[in-house]
């Protein structure tokens, strides 16, 4: 089992929007865990999943939307094509 120091130190290493994921998905975590029966006293952040708008809002405030045109067998080749895409992306530096 990993020990509370553990944890701590690697959330130390995370960058900011990996932080900022990371509470919302103890928000999540909140939420499965206290299920039908949320006590009174439950602090007012676990109501707040969030940010409210459409799905589409929400997916973009959590900076998981993304997209690139590719061959339709990607599932098969993506390894190649990413490889190929980036060098031609980052090939400069």
């Amino acid at each position: 089992m990993t020990s509370l120091d553990q944890i701590q130190r690697e959330i130390q290493t995370l960058p900011q929007e990996a932080l900022e994921l990371l509470a919302v998905y103890i928000q999540l975590l909140k939420r499965a865990t206290l299920g039908a029966v949320q006590s009174q006293d439950a602090p007012p952040e676990t109501a707040e999943l969030l940010p409210e708008g459409s799905v589409y809002e929400r997916f973009q405030a959590s900076g998981l939307i993304g997209c690139m045109s590719s061959e339709d067998n990607l599932s098969t080749t993506y390894k190649q094509i990413l490889a190929e895409d980036w060098k031609r992306k980052y090939d400069h530096c």
